[in-house]
């Protein structure tokens, strides 16, 4: 919600926490009421009843719910998150009509709402307590809200209720420049907002979240058919509707209520007259490369109903992301660039759908996607220093006591007074998650060399070539309605629109330690100049690299050689990585093992552009070919919220991504190629 004026105001882009105060409503009953504006977050009469009235009943949502096309999506934008009350209303009645129309089943919801002052999980947890007894229907449904609920900092987040086919984009901080962030013009096909739930405070107690410029927006992501209702009939509501599009009408307030308005944008309006129609272009999708660009790319495709083939050349995880384990931690910024900073979005994001996979993992028995064991960072190699830490809510990064530091990780006399702990850190499994990933029953895996992709206004073909039992190859064809390329460096070569990438080689190094090792080397995950982890060897590993299962190991490095796409293991580099550690924590001396000769290593090819940004959408004067490629050294954590924004934009849907993150992500944007012109690699 929109701030009022104080005097202590935070810098741009620094989150403040609703205060929250109580009342007693009609029945003795406490609710909520926000410090900062002076009005309750729901009715004193019933909350809930009033939610189903006013958004739910005058949207006429479960009518048109009813009209859904399979694998439609239907989006709901709302103006003030509060207390999630009428996001919970919502997903009530879609989960309850999914399992009486079977045609929903593979239709999307999506639920768009902002807030700028986001209620502290301990008081939503207080909050939404009392709704959970009142209307036990909800209990299931506050859980799995709460478990989700995101880290308080400015931007969009993602937050997947995935058997329900739902998605909510909580997007924190002014509405205005959250409704403005909402990108139309990436996609195949323009995304809109079909149903818009106007909730913010009064217009006497909080007039800015019923400004001229939150009506033009509406305006902007509105089409004909579009429909807005609120509990408000304020002359400044209704002028600012009307102004922008819409047809109003007063109906029936609830309770106590008099009146209440709806409104429509109407055919008169001349507002988007062309109103896309559902693609039929998103049968079939071929995903090229399977590191874990393409892994994520498929999975996300697949989890929105397209049948994905995905192939490689040799196989999954043959490359930079077959290593035995990936540290999921973001590289850190200080907070006020935090809304444009896709690793701290993408960290948070890829922690939320790895806990997810958890789950699923635990109903097959198998390996956990992710260990979350924590992380702590020496602040060796680093952008931010602990006052700026400070700034971030301490769910997702803080500073410990040097004696805490020392404690969780091991070291004694390592000076930690500057540290940066990240408790939802952790190792990411890189096998497991392969596994998990190509379960899906929308997912087959083909190994195929791909030699040419041939585009028609029709479709779009891959050709290759196909190992045989007895290694000859034999030609292969698949023809499909959209291909993405995810080939790291690779990519440029099966399209010449893809810019070329810098190739940077790293090696990463392991050993089994012995049982008086284990006691002294680092108990978690630890970022200095490199990385080392701790890990057990788990079933699968030894798939893809020489791990004992069920073994201690002890993972560091990684070497980075710039212009390098050799990946032979070079024992040097494997001395490197024991050096810099040592160099970095000189307690560990007595510790590693002197002779590197006998670790295992493996070597993987970073892929990362001249600006340091992934490749994200669709290339130039194409419509059926994509990208998803060059994270870097990051792919474990940006290619989850990638891989959602490139499915979004594949199937005319708004990403979590702000319009000029997505210019900053294309694939052809010209700062790139001139750079690429101007200093061609080697």
């Amino acid at each position: 919600m929109s701030s009022p004026k104080t005097k202590n105001a935070k810098p741009l882009n620094i989150i403040t926490p609703a205060q929250i105060e109580w009342q007693d409503d009609d029945s003795g009953n406490k609710v909520p009421v926000s410090g900062e504006f002076g009005d309750v977050y729901f009715s004193h009469a019933d909350g809930l009843a009033e939610s189903r009235h006013v958004f739910l009943q005058h949207n006429q949502v479960p009518e048109r719910w009813t009209k859904l096309e399979a694998k439609q999506c239907f989006t709901i934008a709302e103006l003030g998150f509060g207390t999630g009350l009428n996001f919970l209303a919502t997903w009530q009645l879609w989960r309850e009509l999914r399992t009486q129309q079977p045609h929903l089943a593979t239709a999307r919801l999506h639920f768009i709402t902002t807030e700028k002052y986001p209620i502290p999980l301990s008081d939503l947890t207080q909050i939404l307590a009392l709704w959970a007894q009142r209307a036990p229907e909800l209990a299931e449904l506050i859980e799995q809200l709460l478990a989700s609920y995101p880290a308080l900092i400015t931007g969009c987040h993602r937050l997947q209720f995935i058997e329900d086919n739902l998605t909510l984009d909580i997007w924190l901080g002014d509405a205005s420049d959250s409704l403005a962030s909402l990108d139309s013009e990436s996609t195949i096909n323009r995304p809109y907002v079909d149903v818009w739930f106007l909730d913010g405070f009064a217009p006497s107690c909080n007039e800015t979240l019923w400004a001229d410029s939150i009506f033009t927006q509406m305006q902007r992501l509105s089409r004909t058919g579009t429909t807005a209702a609120t509990y408000s009939c304020a002359g400044i509501v209704k002028r600012g509707l009307q102004a922008h599009g819409f047809a109003i009408k007063k109906v029936k307030g609830f309770g106590r209520k008099r009146e209440m308005l709806t409104a429509i944008i109407n055919e008169d309006s001349q507002l988007n007259e062309n109103t896309p129609t559902l693609s039929n272009h998103h049968n079939h999708t071929i995903v090229i490369g399977a590191g874990v660009a393409g892994l994520l790319t498929t999975w996300t495709l697949a989890n929105r109903d397209i049948k994905v083939t995905i192939v490689d050349k040799a196989a999954p995880l043959a490359g930079a992301s077959g290593n035995p384990r990936a540290l999921l931690a973001p590289n850190m910024t200080p907070i006020h660039h935090v809304y444009e900073h896709l690793h701290s979005i993408g960290y948070l994001y890829s922690g939320r759908l790895y806990r997810y996979f958890n789950q699923q993992a635990a109903i097959q028995k198998s390996p956990l996607i992710l260990e979350q064991t924590g992380t702590l960072d020496l602040l060796i190699k680093t952008n931010i220093g602990t006052e700026q830490i400070a700034d971030y809510p301490n769910a997702m990064a803080t500073t410990i006591s040097a004696e805490e530091a020392r404690r969780v990780s091991g070291l004694k006399s390592k000076d930690l007074d500057d540290n940066l702990y990240l408790p939802q850190s952790g190792l990411v499994n890189p096998q497991a998650l392969k596994t998990i990933i190509l379960m899906h029953p929308n997912i087959t895996y083909q190994q195929l060399n791909v030699t040419s992709i041939q585009e028609t206004a029709e479709q779009i073909t891959v050709y290759g070539d196909k190992k045989n039992s007895n290694s000859s190859q034999k030609p292969m064809t698949i023809i499909a309605d959209n291909v993405v390329i995810c080939a790291a460096y690779e990519s440029h070569q099966l399209d010449k629109r893809i810019v070329e990438c810098r190739t940077i080689r790293g090696q990463l190094s392991w050993f089994t330690p012995t049982a008086e090792q284990i006691t002294k080397l680092p108990k978690l995950p630890l970022k200095y100049s490199g990385y080392c982890a701790p890990f057990i060897g788990q079933d699968g590993d030894a798939e893809i690299n020489n791990i004992v299962e069920g073994q201690p190991q002890f993972l560091l490095g990684a070497s980075f050689v710039d212009a390098d796409a050799n990946i032979d293991i070079r024992s040097e580099e494997n001395q490197q990585n024991h050096d810099k550690l040592l160099e970095d924590i000189p307690e560990l001396n007595n510790v590693l093992p002197g002779d590197t000769d006998a670790w295992q290593a493996r070597a993987g090819i970073r892929t990362q552009t001249m600006d340091y940004h992934p490749l994200v959408g669709l290339l130039a004067q194409s419509k059926r070919l994509w990208t998803l490629s060059a994270m870097g050294a990051k792919g474990y954590a940006l290619a989850p919220i990638c891989a959602e924004a490139l499915a979004d934009m594949m199937l005319g849907c708004f990403t979590p991504l702000s319009a000029v993150m997505l210019a900053r992500l294309s694939p052809n944007r010209a700062r790139l190629h001139k750079q690429a012109k101007a200093k061609p690699l080697k």
